[in-house]
């Protein structure tokens, strides 16, 4: 049985990598769609703000963290997890796996020309990965959003990967995903960028000193500077209120 915690008010899971490489399998083998979903200190804040996030978030399947602050706020909340499963890592490790089973997989998401490089890049490295399909993350209106799921339905992928910004990924996912029926489907944010190496990930020292924000912020600044000066902030307070709240 999965341990699930309440944090700064979104649900959970306390998995480490493989723990959650093994819940994704279980969800394929079972065949019924399961939404998964990655919380960091921008999530976080995202979802105190947005009760529709919130919940989307709540009801997902699978919840992992993804940001040192969020799993060293735990620890001084008591209740420490496991470890930090960064979507970048799972993507990577769940696309290994999908070419070592056989798993159909989609891409949705970025343009034309990344999603392209992403689909190649994997075909190249995994040779018996099956790609179910691709398609840019760029559309107008109701009806061609619904060519959209229609397309990935009829793929009939195991696995679903959704580059596209938050909270529209989440929501996408959170209103189509028992249409589509993928057994498991997950936001990947920028991670299409970061795996055709468009984006360049920060060093290791950093990512285990919880400064990959800042290597990001170091790329993009102009871009960036508001997400994570003025509007992540407000981290700070969820925590104090928790922690107040916890004594």
């Amino acid at each position: 049985m999965t341990e699930r915690i309440s944090l700064m008010g979104c649900q959970v899971d306390n998995l480490t990598m493989e723990e959650t490489l093994q819940k994704v399998e279980e969800f394929i083998i079972d065949g019924t769609p399961h939404q998964h979903v990655v919380v960091n200190v921008d999530k976080l804040v995202k979802a105190s703000r947005d009760s529709q996030l919130r919940k989307i978030i709540n009801d997902c399947a699978l919840v992992n963290v993804d940001g040192m602050p969020v799993v060293w706020a735990s620890r001084l909340l008591g209740k420490p997890l496991k470890e930090r499963v960064a979507g970048v890592d799972l993507f990577e490790a769940l696309m290994r796996r999908a070419g070592e089973k056989g798993w159909r997989v989609f891409l949705l998401g970025a343009r034309e020309e990344v999603v392209s490089a992403v689909a190649t890049t994997y075909q190249r490295k995994y040779p018996r990965l099956e790609l179910a399909g691709y398609r840019n993350g760029y559309w107008k209106g109701e009806e061609e959003e619904r060519q959209v799921v229609e397309q990935i339905r009829d793929s009939r992928a195991d696995l679903l990967f959704v580059a596209i910004s938050s909270p529209k990924k989440e929501q996408f996912l959170g209103r189509y995903q028992a249409e589509m029926k993928i057994p498991f489907a997950m936001g990947v944010g920028g991670t299409f960028d970061v795996s055709i190496g468009r984006v360049k990930r920060a060093p290791v020292w950093m990512q285990r000193n919880g400064l990959e924000w800042f290597y990001r912020f170091l790329q993009e600044p102009r871009r960036m500077f508001r997400r994570y000066f003025i509007d992540d902030m407000a981290f700070f307070w969820l925590f104090i209120k928790e922690m107040t709240a916890k004594r």
